[in-house]
């Protein structure tokens, strides 16, 4: 299993003066780390690519910066359907780029954009088919498409494990699996344990977030079923945190944390990790 954390801990924009949160993400005993990427989010990729290797860590690409929301996979607009997979394997080509593992998020349609309805039939062939072709897009370039389900707060598509497991049936493409991230399912299901089962072994990663997206551990997650999950599936994967820094302007408030449970990236890192390496090690050993 790898550890990591999602940039956002340490800062609001990846940019070449950021390498330095390499240097720190292999000093607190970290695996990999995510970045996100975006039309305003402009960087050397080699030069990133060059100190993660020296240091041997993987990187995780995902959306989270300028996001055009007529590039939505999901979308009824023929041509804003085209605009979504040419977008998405922009960002593709840019992990391949960084020598990235791979790329995760709401990639089947837009994060933000919430109908009141369910996607059609027809809408979901046409979401399988651009996800099939970015997939196959990305298998050259050993870039492995992760889809995370999300809150009904901010997404209407895939929401559940559930869907997402219907959604890579659907898809049916070998280079397509799930993230799973604790925070976003936690107004979605009801038992964890029988989440993580329902996905198996298409369970790439899993972003450990506490419900109140801070330190993991002490919140409403039912960390101990996470864990025994995890275990009875063979999880093998990537284990991220995931949170926004309080302590950077209004970095926070732009992203609708309105409360401070970030505001030391080093420490909530290693709070977090002790945390996730005891309660697996714990699970392990009660085996």
């Amino acid at each position: 299993m790898k550890f990591g954390t999602h940039i956002y801990i340490f800062t609001p924009r990846w940019t070449d003066e950021s390498l330095s949160i390499l240097d720190t993400t292999a000093e607190l005993g970290l695996d990999c780390l995510e970045i996100a990427v975006g039309d305003d989010v402009t960087f050397d990729p080699h030069l990133t690519r060059k100190r993660a290797e020296s240091l041997e860590l993987d990187l995780i690409v995902s959306p989270g910066g300028a996001w055009p929301m007529e590039c939505d996979l999901s979308s009824e607009n023929p041509s804003q359907r085209v605009a979504a997979l040419a977008w998405h394997q922009r960002q593709v080509e840019l992990a391949c780029q960084l020598g990235a593992v791979a790329y995760t998020g709401c990639l089947y349609g837009h994060p933000g954009i919430v109908k009141q309805h369910p996607p059609s039939p027809q809408q979901q062939r046409h979401i399988a088919q651009g996800l099939y072709r970015l997939a196959d897009f990305a298998k050259d370039s050993s870039v492995a498409i992760v889809l995370e389900p999300m809150s009904h707060f901010r997404t209407h598509v895939v929401n559940t494990p559930q869907q997402a497991m219907g959604l890579v049936s659907m898809v049916d493409h070998p280079n397509l699996s799930i993230l799973l991230d604790t925070y976003h399912i936690i107004t979605e299901v009801r038992d964890y344990a029988e989440a993580i089962s329902a996905i198996g072994d298409k369970l790439w990663g899993v972003h450990a977030c506490e419900n109140d997206r801070g330190v993991p551990g002490g919140g409403l997650v039912p960390w101990e079923s996470v864990f025994r999950a995890l275990r009875e599936i063979g999880f093998d994967g990537y284990m991220l945190m995931e949170s926004y820094n309080s302590s950077i302007g209004d970095f926070a408030y732009q992203h609708r944390m309105f409360h401070d449970v970030c505001s030391d990236g080093p420490d909530f890192v290693r709070r977090g990790l002790a945390f996730l390496k005891a309660g697996l090690h714990r699970t392990d050993e009660g085996a």
